[in-house]
């Protein structure tokens, strides 16, 4: 008596090769899995520039006069205490940012975490 013939499909669900065709491909890294002991070097945003009136009345100033400091002593003290001013409220927001950790760490913060913390490459 012969053997009944069943569909190709049958084969290959009986044997599992049906399972291996819908299976996704394995993914070989190229690299190890492990983070670098460093960071690419990135520039921070730019911050909105200030003192852009007082610079442009000093420089009115030095235009009107022929470039001449005394006869514009007032604007450029103007524009000196301006920028001190800017300084000092730059200095004081960069060191509420390093108390309080609620944004981005620079990549110079992040180079410097990751020299003091490297990744273990071999065990003792």
């Amino acid at each position: 008596m012969a053997a009944p013939a069943y569909p190709a499909w049958v084969g290959r669900w009986l044997t599992g090769q049906w399972r291996q065709k819908k299976r996704p491909p394995t993914v070989r890294p190229t690299r190890s899995l492990v983070l670098a002991d460093k960071v690419a070097n990135r520039r921070e945003t730019a911050g909105e520039a200030t003192c852009i009136t007082e610079m442009s009345v000093m420089m009115a100033c030095w235009k009107q006069n022929d470039f001449n400091d005394t006869a514009c002593a007032k604007e450029i003290q103007i524009f000196y205490d301006c920028v001190a001013r800017a300084e000092k409220e730059r200095r004081e927001k960069e060191d509420e940012e390093t108390l309080s950790p609620q944004r981005n760490l620079t990549s110079g913060k992040v180079n410097k975490l990751l020299r003091r913390f490297p990744n273990i490459t071999r065990y003792v």
